[in-house]
C-alpha cells in the first residue's frame, strides 16, 4: 500500500530545494539515506554513473542533469512505501530523535518482518528561550517534543517502546531524584508512555541528525552576531568570565556614581535650591528653639 505523498512533498520542497550548497546535498545524499539504503535502488544507479564531483569550495551545485534526476528520485522515494508505511500498533515502535544547537528532529518507526519503515518524520527549530538551554536538555527536550507530537499513536501501542538518542545520561534521566523545575514537568509528562531509552552514537544516528542540521537552522554570525540573534547570549560568555562576586561590586559602583551625579544636578535646578534653602533655615531656627529652653 503507497501512502498519499502530497503532505510530505511540501515539506520536503522546503527543506531540499533544487539549488543547494554542497554541504546540504552532502546530508540528503550521505547523510540521510544511509538508514534505508536496502529499499533505495537508486543508490547503485547513482553510483554506477558516476555523477560528476563538486569541489568544497563551490557555494552552489546547479542540480541539472543527472543530480537533478537523482536528486528527485531520493525526495519521491523517501515520500513512498517501501519506506513510509502505515502505523500498525500492534507491531514494534522505535522513536527515535536528535537535537543540535538550534534544532530537533525526530522519526517514528515501525518494526516488521520486512525491516524498518517510517511512520512519520518532523523537525523544528528551537525558540530563542530554548536555545540557552543545556545541551542535555535540548536533547531531552527532542524526546518530550516528538512525543506531544505522536502521542495518539504511542499511548496505543500494546507493548512499550523503545526511545534512541545519541545522550547516553538520558537512559538513567527517569530515576533521577534532582530535577529542574521543566525537568520536573517534563518527568511528569513522559510517565504517561511506556517505554525504554537506548543509548546510540551519535555516528550512527544518522537518520535523526540529519533532520536537526539542515544548514538553514543556524543563526546568523559574524559582526552583527548579538544584533540578529538577541537572545542566543550564551555561546557569548564563556564559562569562569563572570563571577557573582564581580557582578555585584560593578553594580554597586555604578549606583553610587548614580547618586552623586544626582546630587550634583539638583544643585543647578533653581527649584530644589529655593526648597532646601528654606529647609535649612527651619532647621536652624528650630536649633534655636531648642537652645533657649
Amino acid at each position: 500500500m503507497d501512502l498519499p505523498p502530497s503532505s510530505y512533498h511540501d515539506s520536503l520542497e522546503e527543506l531540499w530545494d533544487e539549488e543547494e550548497k554542497p554541504e546540504e546535498v552532502e546530508t540528503v545524499m550521505k547523510v540521510f539515506p544511509p538508514a534505508y539504503h536496502q529499499y533505495l535502488d537508486v543508490f547503485s544507479k547513482v553510483k554506477a554513473e558516476k555523477l560528476p564531483p563538486h569541489r568544497a569550495c563551490d557555494h552552489h551545485i546547479e542540480m541539472e542533469g543527472l543530480y537533478l534526476h537523482h536528486f528527485h528520485q531520493l525526495k519521491e522515494a523517501f515520500t513512498t512505501a517501501p519506506i513510509l508505511s502505515h502505523f500498525n500498533p500492534s507491531l514494534p515502535t522505535i522513536f527515535e530523535t536528535n537535537a543540535s544547537n538550534y534544532a530537533l528532529g525526530a522519526v517514528l518507526i515501525r518494526v516488521s518482518d520486512s525491516g524498518k519503515h517510517s511512520i512519520e518524520f518532523d523537525s523544528r527549530k528551537f525558540i530563542p528561550a530554548e536555545l540557552n538551554y543545556e545541551i542535555h536538555e535540548k536533547k531531552l527536550l527532542g524526546i518530550v517534543w516528538g512525543l506531544k507530537c505522536w502521542r495518539d499513536f504511542l499511548l496505543s501501542l500494546s507493548s512499550p517502546f523503545e526511545v534512541i538518542t545519541d545522550h547516553s545520561s538520558l537512559k538513567y534521566f527517569m530515576s533521577s531524584k534532582v530535577l529542574t523545575r521543566p525537568q520536573a514537568c517534563w518527568a511528569e509528562f513522559l510517565s504517561e508512555f511506556h517505554f525504554s531509552i537506548t543509548y546510540l552514537p551519535g555516528l550512527l544516528a544518522t537518520l535523526p541528525d540529519a533532520l536537526s542540521s539542515w544548514d538553514n537552522i543556524y543563526l546568523e554570525r559574524g559582526e552583527n552576531f548579538i544584533g540578529n540573534n538577541p537572545m542566543n547570549f550564551k555561546h557569548l560568555i564563556k564559562k569562569d568570565e563572570v563571577q557573582p562576586s564581580r557582578l555585584f561590586a560593578v553594580k554597586v559602583e555604578c549606583f553610587s556614581n548614580l547618586i552623586e551625579s544626582i546630587q550634583k544636578k539638583l544643585w543647578q535646578d533653581p527649584q530644589y535650591r529655593s526648597i532646601l534653602q528654606e529647609l535649612l533655615k527651619l532647621d536652624t531656627l528650630a536649633k534655636r528653639r531648642l537652645s533657649n529652653l
